[in-house]
């Protein structure tokens, strides 16, 4: 006995409707993952700068200053600020007998008033020249911008495979009465000497 193949002429109807059921949900699934994409990459972005700033108040508790150090560690962030509340977290957080104050500083005159700078990648075109001027401070100069080791900050950070890495220029920390502990020196990827 043969079976006869049923046919109906509303098979290619549902067929037609379950394509364009398919692809309306396919757009719609687009339209609303669309507005998530910029919330999670600022996410990613907050997490990164809440890793530096813990990253920094290290850097800070494993520094010495000269002897005529002020009692309190001005922390200054020059430029723009990528930190946003994370960095105020260090507000007042003690390192040794000495407190933390964080200062938002735009003109580099006020600098020297320092004894740590984080360079945002706002001021790196004139980056170079800002530290050649700080030089004869005892100042911990961060970054964490390409290249900034070069222009002569003390301590840069880069993100490498979704990790914090930093390399340090001791020449720079040395020319600045700095000592860096050699705990610190041991975990930085690169030591320019």
């Amino acid at each position: 006995m043969k079976l006869r193949q049923l046919t109906s002429p509303i098979l290619p109807l549902i067929t037609s409707c379950t394509r364009n059921i398919r692809r309306w949900l396919l757009a719609v699934l687009l339209i609303i993952s669309q507005p998530f994409t910029a919330p999670l990459a600022h996410a990613d972005e907050m997490l990164e700068y809440q890793v530096k700033a813990a990253f920094i108040y290290n850097f800070i508790a494993f520094t010495q200053w000269p002897e005529s150090a002020e009692p309190a560690i001005n922390l200054c962030l020059y430029g723009e600020d990528y930190f946003g509340h994370e960095i105020d977290k260090l507000q007042n957080r003690s390192v040794g007998t000495r407190s933390i104050k964080v200062v938002r500083i735009r003109n580099s005159d006020q600098l020297p008033q320092c004894q740590a700078i984080f360079f945002s990648k706002s001021v790196n075109n004139t980056m170079a020249n800002t530290i050649s001027n700080l030089e004869s401070y005892p100042i911990l100069m961060l970054a964490d911008s390409p290249n900034a080791i070069s222009q002569g900050v003390t301590i840069n950070m880069s993100l490498v495979n979704e990790k914090i890495v930093f390399e340090i220029n001791l020449a720079s920390a040395r020319k600045s009465g700095l000592d860096i502990s050699s705990k610190l020196l041991q975990l930085a990827t690169k030591v320019h000497q």
